[in-house]
């Protein structure tokens, strides 16, 4: 194995000795030649679609983001829209609510005037049913002093002529 790497260094010094990589000779040109092949190949098989498929990631993105932001406003939009609307639903029905209170409290105040003026009648009914009766028994007093007064006068007559 010593004999295999020994002879490996000899031939590498010789080779190192004949010309290195760099030589300035015929081998140079090809190389150059060889180098803008590759690149000309790797461009067209190689970066070429990469930089297609790049490009095309960019537009996709660039047109998501538009697409993103144009729904976004939308949504802006949407929502002080929604908000108005609630809004004004939320106006209307407060005033739904104080104009039903108010007619609420109108009927109350209604039914309360009715109600005092239906006591009031019964109130003057019954004093004209007491009044009626007053005069009845005041009458029916009178008819009653008046028989007793005539008995009591009869009885002092009477009393008086035996």
């Amino acid at each position: 194995m010593m004999r295999t790497i020994f002879c490996l260094v000899i031939s590498e010094a010789d080779v190192a000795s004949k010309g290195g990589i760099f030589d300035f000779n015929a081998t140079l040109p090809l190389m150059m030649l060889q180098f803008l092949v590759l690149m000309l190949v790797m461009n067209y098989l190689f970066y070429r679609p990469v930089t297609d498929i790049l490009d095309e990631r960019a537009d996709y993105i660039r047109n998501s983001l538009t697409t993103a932001s144009t729904y976004l406003l939308r949504a802006d939009e949407l929502t002080l829209k929604y908000e108005e609307s609630l809004a004004k639903a939320r106006k209307e029905a407060q005033e739904t609510i104080q104009k039903s209170q108010k007619e609420a409290q109108e009927i109350v105040a209604m039914n309360i005037k009715e109600a005092q003026r239906e006591a009031e009648q019964l109130i003057y009914e019954a004093y004209e049913q007491l009044n009626i009766q007053k005069e009845k028994v005041l009458k029916t007093l009178e008819n009653q002093v008046d028989i007793l007064s005539n008995q009591i006068k009869s009885k002092l007559v009477s009393r008086r002529f035996l």
